[in-house]
């Protein structure tokens, strides 16, 4: 179409203001071609409106332009799709694509480009066959950007295999198509795939843009054995001089992250001397996601003092750190700090900002924050509900969840499993087999982490044929799955068949944890399997590598005193090489008492005395032993200690399930609304027992205090 000089020049002043955003330009000029009607009637020019009010993100305005178009053409239409397409509303885009089919429009292969993207933004494979079988029939399958497109939109659906097929029959190629099918096995963790394509690229093509394409190859590799794959890439990074990129770097740092070699990002992010947010960020929160939370938190200090502004994404790194260190007083600075750049709108952040305040135990300050964003965003209000549950504040974590569905927010699937597991907590059966009914209404399989929440729910509320059930109709179950079912197993005394289901795993090739054999020796203490206890405790870490903790020791301390084997536990404990404060003294303080034992029990005791437990079991149990050993004179001492050292015992909580309800009762308690019929019940109980005959048999072993019927009844109300 030739343009007449005064259409170019207008023509030209709306490319530069495109180019540069302005928009305030853009309206003036755009209010001198609606007074001229030789300006207004050029389609080339109108459709360079649409444009330039989408790239300045007013698509109401350029939606507006393009309506008033009489005679739309394709590049009007492709103007509008790929303008929604590009700014978020890809389903927009769609029914637009389907506006113009209707009013018989042919679409060239920028059409069908933007509408493939839209497809794969949807995620709508439907859409994108549709738009592939369109793209066949007008013959713009061959076109490099439709091409391009269609292998996009497979990747993303994970249709990688059919994406592949697209790329080889490609007769043309460029560097995006080579970059997509990469990102493409990037995006389904085929590192093997994604190199062995990289391998084949051809080289010292003119015009391509190699730094995108070795970006796409360097983020599929995310495994330890995977990282000398990196470091050749990092070499021919250097050798084709592509280190002149900064995104190079970027994916390099994140590369050597991932593949947990620390040591390498770190020279590598030093070596960079064009360091962006995304750098930083980069190795914040690598550093955060290996551990390393210290030094992720100082990164984040030395960004601050280097005058780098940091991005949404820097945030999200530094609140991770501050949550998974519980540091809540670096989590309050950057809490602020993001509050002063103008971050607080963000629902990425704020829904992290929130989970940091739940994680670092302050639901309240959590909860300001939540009801602050008043958002239907289900990621914020999972956050949430599992802050709760992480806390033991279950009852909240199953009112807040109630809300959810009053307001109709679908939950996903960490929602349920953070919901069943406060069922779990709360051994409330009844609303955890409503939750499950829900989860198969929504769709939701039996899949990690579904699976695993459902089978521990079923066995911790003692309905263990369920949580058996679940367990083996879960489609693949991993270490979490078997280690939940093992404990649900020896927890409801069947431990033989704990054991049993260990041997299962290992012929399975699924490889144990810490949390596995924590299970095993509790299931060998609880059915008295003393030698098949040590035999396990010793594989540890000659046959699976695994070094005892704690937590092993604690069981083997376990098992040795509920065989009633006191001496050999003594010796055990003082053997040990780890440390392990008072835990292991504890355990054997309560064996002793169990098996009368007195000596050593106030030897155990006097160790935690010495050790400065603050446990007022502890104090309770080692008083009670000297008074059954007949020195008084050691139990005004031991109860002058806990008075000095102000040790208190807590009080007695138990709850129970009523019509879908749960009713907690604390020592003292006063608060439940129905506490006079309660009183009066126990009144009623109090008389019925004496009636009966009813004697309390006091403990003349330990000399505990004989408590009447009276007084059990005034502890409870």
């Amino acid at each position: 179409m030739r343009l007449s000089p005064q259409q170019e020049g207008v023509y030209n002043k709306l490319l530069h203001f495109t180019q540069q955003k302005s928009i305030v330009d853009g309206r003036a000029l755009h209010a001198q071609i609606i007074k001229t009607q030789t300006l207004s009637s050029c389609i080339l020019i109108v459709n360079n409106l649409i444009i330039l009010y989408a790239k300045c993100g007013h698509l109401t305005k350029a939606k507006l332009v393009f309506e008033h178009i009489p005679i739309k053409d394709v590049v009007s239409w492709n103007s509008i799709i790929n303008s929604y397409t590009q700014q978020g509303g890809s389903s927009f885009s769609l029914d637009l694509f389907r506006r113009m089919r209707a009013e018989n429009m042919i679409p060239n292969g920028h059409t069908l480009a933007g509408v493939l993207t839209a497809a794969s933004n949807l995620n709508q494979v439907f859409s994108g066959r549709q738009a592939h079988a369109l793209a066949m029939k007008f013959g713009s399958v061959n076109d490099v950007y439709v091409g391009s497109s269609l292998v996009n939109m497979f990747c993303k659906v994970g249709l990688v295999k059919e994406g592949r097929k697209v790329f080889d029959e490609m007769p043309e190629r460029n560097s995006y198509s080579w970059a997509t099918m990469i990102s493409g096995y990037a995006m389904e963790r085929m590192a093997r795939e994604s190199f062995e394509l990289f391998r084949i690229l051809p080289r010292d093509e003119e015009g391509w843009e190699y730094d995108f394409v070795m970006t796409s190859v360097l983020s599929s590799l995310v495994e330890h054995e995977l990282v000398d794959s990196g470091r050749q890439l990092h070499c021919l990074s250097v050798k084709a001089g592509l280190l002149s990129f900064v995104s190079v770097w970027n994916a390099l740092v994140t590369m050597y992250m991932k593949c947990g070699s620390l040591d390498d990002a770190l020279r590598t992010f030093e070596l960079s001397d064009d360091k962006n947010s995304i750098t930083w960020s980069a190795m914040i929160t690598g550093y955060a996601q290996c551990g390393d939370f210290l030094k992720a938190l100082k990164l984040f200090s030395d960004m601050h003092f280097a005058e780098m502004k940091p991005s949404e994404f820097t945030f999200v790194g530094a609140l991770n750190a501050c949550s998974d260190t519980g540091a809540i007083l670096e989590g309050k600075q950057i809490h602020a700090y993001l509050l002063k750049l103008g971050f607080e709108f963000q629902i990425f952040i704020m829904t992290n900002l929130v989970d940091m305040y739940a994680k670092c135990g302050c639901t309240a300050d959590a909860r300001k924050g939540f009801d602050f964003l008043q958002e239907p965003d289900i990621v914020l209000w999972t956050s949430m509900i599992s802050g709760y549950v992480q806390n033991g504040e279950n009852e909240e974590a199953l009112n807040l969840y109630a809300r959810m569905q009053m307001l109709g927010i679908l939950p996903n699937e960490l929602t349920m499993a953070s919901v069943l597991k406060a069922c779990s907590s709360l051994a409330s059966l009844e609303q955890g087999k409503q939750i499950h009914a829900r989860s198969i209404k929504h769709g939701f399989s039996l899949e990690a982490p579904m699976g695993t929440a459902l089978s521990t729910m079923y066995t911790k509320c003692g309905s263990l044929e369920d949580g058996e059930f679940v367990f083996r109709r879960m489609p693949a179950r991993d270490i979490l799955s078997w280690n939940a079912m093992i404990s649900g197993l020896w927890q409801n005394d069947h431990g033989t068949k704990a054991l049993e289901l260990f041997e299962e795993m290992l012929k399975g090739n699924t490889k144990p944890d810490c949390v596995t054999f924590v299970n095993i020796l509790s299931a060998c203490s609880h059915t008295g399997m003393v030698e098949r206890g040590w035999d396990y405790f010793n594989t540890m870490s000659h046959r699976f590598g695994i070094n005892p903790r704690l937590e092993h020791y604690s069981c083997m301390v376990d098992i040795l005193s509920r065989a009633g084997k006191l001496a050999e536990c003594k010796e055990f404990i003082e053997s040990t090489k780890i440390e392990h404060g008072m835990c292991l003294w504890r355990t054997l303080l309560s064996a002793c008492r169990n098996q009368r034992d007195y000596k050593l029990g106030a030897y155990a005791g006097e160790k935690l005395m010495e050790l400065g437990s603050l446990d007022s079991s502890a104090y309770v149990q080692l008083s009670n032993i000297y008074t059954a050993l007949g020195k008084p004179e050691d139990v005004q001492r031991v109860r002058r200690m806990m008075k000095l050292r102000e040790v208190s015992k807590a009080p007695g909580c138990s709850w129970i399930e009523l019509k879908s309800g749960v009713h907690a009762f604390v020592v003292g308690d006063q608060m439940h609304p129905k506490v006079g019929k309660i009183r009066t019940e126990l009144k009623s109980l109090t008389k019925q027992m004496k009636d009966e005959g009813y004697i309390p048999t006091p403990d003349h072993g330990y000399g505990f205090r004989t408590f009447c019927v009276e007084d059990v009844v005034a502890e409870c109300l």
